[in-house]
């Protein structure tokens, strides 16, 4: 059939409309032919036509680029047409064990969704599922349209009907948009896909292919609706020569790849709306990252694990000053180092008083970013200035071809003397003398110098090393008030009064007060036998202090005093007796500084067989006590790969407003801390850091976040705290063993205008364990906590104030360090504000309640159905299951078991692939209402005004009114149950027991197996033997009497 262009027509143009199919390619198909893999083709299946492609052998990310050609009947009715996209599994290529061709995904299509020739674009559709069975997963690239064909009456005589020309160029083409990527405020283009065919293809190969314009794109706000409009501007390209359906298949289409692949636009229409496809949580899921560094390992057996190998290698030119010799007069001399991208400084050498200054000395090492390909004829210049005068004292310059690789274990490269030269147009060439102790290599970030090396101009450049922390040792310290004698009580006290005696116990910032004492008139003794516990950190060089008041009056009185070093206090690990000791008060408000006041019985102890619990317990990390002797072997090694960060937004403002970011990360495992070096003014900073820690239970939770880097700016003296960015938490039991998991993680900060994306966080991370060894099956069956904590267990309260003091320590501990981790970073961590009150949180609690019951709901709803015969065939297999298991008793415990069994098989294929984020929607953060995140960001004391307080304590009482009213139900349910045989109503009791006692006599004569199927059958008997009106049972329950009607 041709078509060609007709002037003068005698009767009206017919017209065909065609729909094109471009089937491009489909991505993380299912493996379905037992060996791992898949062999996919597609059918298509439109207006009662079905099209195949051809079959891709073995390939899960399938490339096609097929176009399939379908005939319309009835133009009119293109929008209500169906397009039933299928993707199957050749058996032919398969073992050969498949009786049919497996089926790996679907998608339907309306015609609707078309767009007319020149305005479509490629658009990644998920596929869905034939059947709840049905096990699918990837998704399928289409570019779809229709064009109007003119069909002549007659066809031309000099070519045969079956070949096809090229419609005519009779309009001008309007621009095919390709595909277009959107981020929240950013705008993409996307490049020209410009490609020509090989040469000697059946005739084609002069046919010029349709070249892809992206237009500009602008992007609005991401809340519903998600709309993304695209203006055309640019001009029309030349006309596409459209190719053959059976040609279509053998010419290679290139594919553009984007830096945010999962979320695409496709442009429907020109001046439409553009649909936004999201993840089932939103662009706030992690997703999979591919890595050439890591794709491989996941093969790997468990032997073949080899340090550093979960992030990239990154070259680095080192840098090693270290001092010179017989330099000019000079003040404070500095070296300069350049390079064709690199400017840096060192510190100025400071002579100490009579000192030669001709031999400075620097012991700086300096880090610069290398690209092999761009410094191939580069030179790295050092250069010695005076700093007041900027005098040139003379330079080295070295060819970096030249400059030797070292890689590690290799030993440190030894500095070497460089005889200093003036430039070749230097004013001062006389003053050059001297030389320089210097080393230059290349390397990467796993350089035992790379730590300590400078790589920025910061003001204050220790602020952005990478570092290693460890918290401190904490101890429970247990204090045991028992008694306190020939106490100087005030004797002017009113008759039959009662001194209140109290001790009050301070250690560091913690302070804590005892109960009142209870007084022996015999012997004028006061006794307590209280137990107060502290949080006490090594170094031991605090001081406990007991203070003994009175406060009977107004104003307390203090009666004596004692000071405990804590380096005097016994250790125990276990629940050993340990002596008591009488200690004298000194101090005493009518004594002397050091007169006797009396003296105290105290039992003390430093408790090492407790875990001093610093994270909140559901996020902890390690759960080991103090004492290193009660610890256990390692069953694994943790090893985690900060790759780096995507599309983060900027905290803060330079001149000439630009925004810039100073990104660090920091991962908390047990008690070890890191902190990659900080990437100063970028938005995609990139650390590819390793680091390593020892699993001893894999019951617990990594932590790793993101801050913006503002210490280094501030002097010591300032507090200017780091900004957070965002955090994730990983259960390391939620990792299988020696595999590699590389994902992308998004970045999320709560703050009072609402949930707010700060970017992407890629990792790569590895739980290197036996896999079913006893060690780490054993694990799941010790205790969670040490053996103290059952022994002697802790109240709720005190762990939580025992908690926050041990945060706290820690944050003092790891401030001292240098970089110096802040307060606020530490608290972020160890999430020490999850105990605040959130009406988020408290929704976010309610829905898991109700997620964890849906199993009961459903369940009740399925029993529901089936004694309604909703569905016959099951409710009779219900009750032929039924009547088995009443005569056969005995398999009543193996069928559950048996049932529990093959629903952990049915989900096994439903685990996650991925390791779980932080998920918005649990998190009710989404959803929240913005005056509840005011509320849960509110100080304590409120600092909010009385009226807005007044409002929340209203909205917190009908809050509580409800949780009131709940309580009571299930209070009077319970008393109703008790009302039985207990007589308040003694109609209802005494029929009661009268049908007790006739189930009694029932039960006695009649077989049990009878009356189980008797009482079976009846629950399930069809609805035409059932009364709609509540079963009596539940009528006389509910006239039952409760103490409800007693409540004032």
């Amino acid at each position: 059939m041709t078509t060609s262009s007709q002037q003068h027509p005698p009767p009206p143009p017919i017209t065909v409309r065609k729909v094109i199919v471009e089937v491009i390619d489909a991505r993380d198909l299912l493996p379905k032919d037992g060996q791992g893999s898949s062999s996919p083709y597609v059918i298509a299946d439109f207006d009662g036509q079905k099209k195949r492609t051809s079959t891709i052998y073995r390939d899960l990310n399938p490339v096609w680029n097929e176009a399939l050609e379908f005939t319309l009947s009835d133009p009119e009715n293109l929008d209500m047409e169906e397009l039933e996209i299928e993707v199957f599994n050749d058996k032919k290529f398969g073992n050969g064990s498949g009786r049919k061709n497996h089926f790996l995904g679907r998608v339907k299509l309306y015609g609707s969704q078309f767009a007319r020739r020149g305005e479509e674009g490629l658009i990644y559709f998920p596929l869905e599922k034939k059947s709840v069975f049905s096990w699918i997963r990837g998704e399928i690239g289409l570019r779809i349209y229709y064009y109007d064909e003119i069909v002549e009456d007659q066809p031309p005589q000099e070519e045969p009907p079956s070949q096809q020309q090229p419609p005519p160029q009779t309009e001008e083409p309007k621009p095919t948009p390709g595909l277009v990527v959107v981020e929240e405020g950013r705008v993409y283009e996307v490049p020209t896909a410009n490609m020509e065919l090989p040469h000697g293809v059946d005739g084609y190969a002069q046919g010029p292919v349709p070249s892809y314009t992206s237009p500009p794109v602008v992007v609005v706000e991401e809340s519903p609706p998600h709309v993304v409009h695209v203006h055309d501007e640019l001009p029309p390209p030349t006309e596409p020569t459209p190719l053959p359906p059976h040609m279509a298949s053998g010419i290679p289409v290139p594919e553009v790849h984007f830096a945010v692949p999962e979320v695409r636009r496709m442009q429907s229409s020109r001046g439409e709306r553009v649909r936004v496809l999201k993840r089932p949580n939103g662009d706030y899921s992690p997703r999979e990252i591919r890595s050439n560094k890591t794709q491989g390992d996941n093969n790997a057996t468990a032997g073949a694990v080899h340090p550093y190998d979960l992030v990239e290698p990154m070259q680095y030119l080192f840098v090693k000053i270290v001092k010179a010799r017989g330099l000019a007069p000079n003040e404070c001399p500095y070296v300069k180092i350049r390079t064709s991208s690199h400017y840096l400084k060192s510190k100025p050498a400071i002579y100490r008083p009579g000192e030669p200054t001709d031999s400075p000395e620097w012991r700086e090492v300096f880090a610069l970013a290398h690209n092999k390909q761009e410094s191939t004829n580069s030179t790295l210049e050092i250069s010695i200035w005076d700093s007041p005068t900027e005098t040139f004292l003379g330079g080295v310059c070295f060819d970096l071809s030249d400059v030797p690789v070292r890689e590690p274990p290799d030993s440190p490269l030894a500095p070497q003397w460089y005889r200093l030269e003036g430039g070749a147009v230097d004013q001062n060439s006389g003053r050059v003398s001297g030389d320089i102790q210097l080393a230059v290599w290349i390397g990467t970030q796993n350089d035992d110098a790379f730590p300590e090396a400078r790589s920025s101009d910061a003001p204050y450049v220790a602020y952005t090393r990478s570092k290693v922390y460890q918290s401190p040792k904490l101890w429970y310290l247990r204090l045991t008030v028992i008694e306190a004698q020939d106490l100087h009580i005030a004797p002017n006290l009113p008759p039959l009064t009662v001194p209140e005696i109290r001790v009050k116990a301070q250690l560091g910032f913690q302070s804590v007060r005892s109960r009142r004492g209870n007084m022996n008139n015999h012997s004028m003794s006061v006794h307590w036998n209280e137990d107060l516990i502290f949080v006490a950190g090594e170094p031991l060089e605090d001081s406990l202090i007991l203070l003994v008041e009175d406060r009977s009056n107004k104003d307390a009185m203090l009666l004596g005093h004692v000071m405990i070093p804590l380096i005097s206090i016994e250790q125990r690990i276990d629940e050993r007796y340990v002596a008591s000791k009488w200690l004298g008060l000194e101090g005493g408000a009518s004594g002397g500084g050091g007169s006797y006041c009396g003296r105290m019985h105290l039992r003390l102890c430093l408790e090492g067989g407790y875990h001093v619990l610093d994270e909140a317990a559901h996020v902890c990390s390690d759960f080991r006590p103090t004492a290193k002797q009660l610890w256990k072997p390692a069953i694994g090694i943790l090893e985690l790969g900060i790759l780096g960060a995507r599309g983060l937004l900027p905290m803060k403002a330079k001149g000439g407003g630009k925004g810039s970011t100073d990104a660090y990360c920091v991962a908390k495992y047990g008690k070890k801390w890191v902190r990659t070096r900080t990437v100063t003014d970028s938005f995609d900073p990139r650390w590819n850091e390793q680091y390593t820690w020892q699993v001893y239970d894999p019951c617990t939770v990594l932590t790793v976040a993101v801050f913006d880097n503002w210490r280094m700016f501030a002097d010591s003296l300032e507090d200017k705290p780091d900004s957070r960015i965002g955090k994730i938490r990983i259960r390391i039991s939620t990792l299988e063993s020696n595999k590699v998991y590389t994902n992308s993680y998004p970045l999320l900060v709560l703050t009072r205008m609402g949930l707010k994306k700060m970017g992407e966080i890629e990792l790569a991370i590895r739980f290197a364990c036996p896999s079913l060894l006893p060690d780490t099956c054993s694990a799941y069956g010790q205790p969670l906590l040490p053996r103290m904590h059952y022994l002697r267990p802790l109240g709720v309260a005190q762990q939580e104030a025992l908690r926050g003091a041990a945060t706290k320590m820690v944050a003092q501990w790891l401030a001292r360090s240098e970089p110096p981790l802040g307060q606020e970073v530490v608290r972020y961590m160890l999430d020490a504000d999850s105990q605040t009150w959130s009406m988020r949180k408290s929704k976010a609690n309610w829905f898991r309640i109700v997620v964890v019951l849906a199993w009961a709901v459903g369940l009740a709803k399925w029993l529901d159905d089936i004694r309604r015969w909703r569905n016959p065939v099951t409710t009779v297999l219900v009750h032929v299951l039924y009547l088995v298991l009443v005569w056969y008793p005995d398999l009543i415990v193996p069928t559950a078991f048996l049932y529990v069994v093959l629903i952990g098989v049915w989900y096994y294929r439903f685990r996650p692939k991925i390791p779980a984020g932080m998920d918005t929607r649990l998190s009710q953060a989404e959803t929240v209402d913005p005056d509840e995140l005011d509320e849960e960001f509110d100080t304590i004391p409120s600092s909010k005004p009385p009226e807005i307080i007044r409002a929340r304590y209203d909205r917190l009482r009908i809050l509580a009114g409800r949780v009131q009213t709940v309580l009571g139900d299930i209070a009077t349910q319970g008393e109703r149950l008790q009302a039985l045989v207990s007589w308040r109503d003694p109609r209802a009791s005494k029929l009661f027991i009268a049908v007790c006692l006739a189930i009694t006599l029932i039960l006695y004569t009649v077989p049990p197996k009878m009356v189980a199927v008797a009482l079976g059958f009846y629950y399930l008997r069809h609805p035409m033997f059932r009364d709609p009106m509540p079963p009596a049972s539940l009528n006389f329950f509910r006239r039952l009497p409760s103490l409800s009607d007693r409540l004032m």
